[in-house]
């Protein structure tokens, strides 16, 4: 193909072409040729810097060039191309996406746009928010093969699971890690809404704990949790329980044990859970406690927990809060890091 191309020796080769794609003035499909003394850029037009540079017309080889996102090869108005998600959950080989009304009439377009730019994906689910106590979502497969279950490795580990009958955020993987990194030998854990157990195998996988106790009431995910434990061989420190994290103390007391670590991972209902948590603490206890939150009720929830914390004669401190990802304008996920320790008698 014959196209405008700058000159330039090649010892001022590689300035010139990171100047030219910095300005976003290099042809992108167009192939960058040289010989024994020149480099010749295929270029949209020379900055003003450049046009002391020869420019010809130069034969250029074409690039077959990969589309860099669905986007890009979706055939709908600019104006809906505008409210397309710019991010989506992979897990596994199963991408999850949210659409907005106006999308869903093209709900088909965009599934196969996505297969085709994620080689690596054979399904894709329309979702809907995750409800209800058993963290679970009304889905709808819009693209490839008709099929839920499925394998994500993390970190070096495998989590087998079903994205229509448990929960499962591949976007909280640095977060499972951090925590992991933070266990000390001999700690006891309590997750105390597991899912599939990812919580608990990064720290059996990762740490030296004395026991982790994962628990959760969904019969499902306790399934796959069973599941991930053999298929990470790491079934020698942690034990699954299908109950309400409500029952967590009796529990604990059954086994004359009490945690130095929670983890309190069910973001809309996490608060009615705390007090239960506070119960089951030893001496000093770590919780991490996630809910998700309008960035201005953050303060407010937090003296309302140390508020609880007081009515059971337990003071906490906050060690740290993170805003882990967006999850609607002005809402977060929200990670606090809370020390509990019991009041002097």
């Amino acid at each position: 193909m014959i196209a405008k191309g700058i000159c330039v020796k090649l010892e001022d080769g590689d300035k010139i072409r990171k100047l030219l794609f910095k300005k976003n003035q290099v042809r992108r499909n167009l192939k960058i040729k040289k010989d024994e003394k020149f480099i010749y850029i295929p270029v949209e037009k020379i900055p003003k810097e450049l046009q002391s540079y020869k420019v010809e017309d130069i034969e250029f080889e074409k690039i077959n060039a990969k589309p860099r996102s669905y986007k890009d090869i979706i055939s709908i108005s600019d104006n809906l191309k505008n409210e397309l998600p710019t991010s989506y959950d992979i897990v596994g080989d199963i991408i999850l996406i949210k659409l907005k009304e106006e999308l869903l009439n093209y709900k088909k377009e965009i599934g196969e746009a996505l297969l085709k730019v994620n080689k690596k994906i054979k399904t894709v689910c329309l979702i809907e928010p995750v409800k209800g106590e058993l963290r679970i979502r009304d889905l709808e497969i819009i693209a490839g093969i008709k099929k839920t279950k499925t394998i994500h490795h993390e970190y070096g580990l495998k989590f087998e699971l079903d994205v229509s009958k448990t929960y499962f955020s591949p976007r909280l993987s640095t977060e499972r890690k951090r925590v992991a990194s933070f266990v000390k030998p001999n700690e006891i854990v309590v997750d105390m809404f597991t899912g599939v157990a990812p919580f608990p195998i990064m720290i059996a996988k990762y740490a030296n704990p004395k026991i982790i106790y994962a628990i959760d009431k969904n019969k499902n995910a306790v399934s796959y949790a069973k599941k991930n434990i053999f298929l990470n061989n790491l079934f020698d420190k942690i034990e699954i329980l299908c109950i309400d994290s409500k029952k967590v103390k009796y529990i604990l007391d059954k086994r004359k044990q009490k945690a130095d670590r929670i983890i309190m991972n069910l973001p809309f209902s996490s608060f009615s859970y705390f007090k239960h948590a506070l119960q089951i603490i030893s001496y000093v206890c770590v919780i991490h406690y996630y809910e998700i939150l309008n960035e201005e009720k953050i303060e407010e929830r937090i003296d309302e927990l140390k508020k609880i914390a007081n009515q059971n004669n337990i003071l906490i401190s906050i060690t740290n809060i993170r805003k882990i990802k967006t999850y609607a304008p002005r809402e977060f996920y929200i990670g606090i890091d809370i020390t509990a320790k019991h009041k002097p008698m």
